[in-house]
């Protein structure tokens, strides 16, 4: 059995992430909504990201973001100890995410609020969510110096 990924989005982020429900439960995995589970487009971005992150981080697994713009549910999810968030609009950047940063938490544009057009499509979302699902950390020891660096911060810092 695949492992478990947890999902959310926002009114904007909606439409795309039921579409990446439907593909990734196609492919196996487990998919855990965890809001909204409906359309409402006075819902926001923070409630969603904040659920994902903390259950990401806490079971040590992986969880997708969709909003406008990928950006706020990265902000927010980065606030959650133990999530390393990224923003992502191609192929190759979600590789270069998981190989080198170890992500757990990929956000994506639904493009809901965005000029039409300018979200990704279901298409590349779908070759984009499933090349950072497949890709492991590979554990470089520049890249596991750097990690341990933001984790250090991240538990001594009282930002």
């Amino acid at each position: 059995m695949k492992q478990i990924i947890y999902i959310g989005a926002d009114h904007a982020g909606f439409e795309l992430k039921e579409s990446l429900k439907k593909y990734l439960s196609k492919l196996g995995y487990k998919i855990k909504d965890l809001g909204n589970t409906k359309f409402d487009p006075k819902d926001d971005y923070p409630d969603f990201a904040f659920s994902v992150a903390k259950q990401a981080s806490k079971t040590k697994s992986k969880g997708i973001l969709v909003c406008g713009s990928a950006e706020g549910v990265c902000i927010a999810a980065n606030k959650v100890k133990g999530v390393r968030a990224v923003p992502v609009w191609t192929v190759s950047i979600a590789k270069l995410s998981r190989k080198h940063n170890d992500a757990n938490v990929l956000c994506l544009a639904g493009g809901g609020m965005l000029e039409k057009g300018k979200g990704l499509s279901n298409k590349l979302a779908e070759k984009i969510v499933l090349t950072w699902l497949r890709t492991p950390f590979s554990k470089e020891k520049r890249h596991v110096r750097r990690l341990k660096k933001i984790k250090k911060y991240e538990n001594t810092s009282s930002y």
